[in-house]
C-alpha cells in the first residue's frame, strides 16, 4: 500500500479510514472517550488491518506512521495507547476479555490492545 503510507506521513489529522468508525463505536464502548489523544492513536492502526505484519513490529513500523501524522514521537503514540489500554481494562475488562477471547489479569500492552482491536474489526465482532 505505498499509496497508504504517504497519505499517512502527509502530517495532520488522518482522514477517517474504512474501519476507523468501527473503531471508534468500539473505544466507546470500553469506556474510552475522544478526550483523550491515544483515543485518535488507536484508530489509525486500521492500517495494521489491511497489513497485520505491522503488528509483529509496532515501534518500529506503526507507531512511527502514527506519530508523524499527528507530528509526535512514537514514545508518545505508545504511552497514548497504553492510557486507553489501561482506561479499557479498568472500565470494561469483561468486554475486552470478550473481544480478546481470553482472560486478561493485567494490562495489556498498547500493541496488544490494538491487535485486539484490529482483530475485532476484522473479524466482525466489533459491531
Amino acid at each position: 500500500l505505498p499509496r497508504a503510507r504517504a497519505s499517512l506521513s502527509a502530517g495532520g489529522p488522518p482522514e477517517a479510514g474504512p474501519d476507523t468508525g468501527q473503531i471508534s463505536a468500539l473505544l466507546y464502548s470500553l469506556g474510552v472517550t475522544a478526550n483523550y489523544s491515544g483515543f485518535f492513536y488507536t484508530r489509525m492502526p486500521y492500517i495494521a488491518a489491511k497489513e497485520p505484519e505491522r503488528l509483529l513490529l509496532v515501534t518500529k513500523w506503526l507507531y512511527p506512521e502514527v506519530a508523524a501524522r499527528y507530528r509526535k514521537t512514537w514514545q508518545n503514540v505508545e504511552r497514548g495507547i497504553r492510557t486507553v489500554a489501561a482506561l479499557a481494562w479498568q472500565e470494561q475488562r469483561g468486554s475486552l476479555e470478550a473481544l480478546a477471547h481470553c482472560p486478561l489479569p493485567q494490562r495489556p500492552s498498547a500493541s496488544k490492545f490494538i491487535a485486539i482491536l484490529v482483530h475485532a474489526v476484522t473479524s466482525g465482532r466489533a459491531a
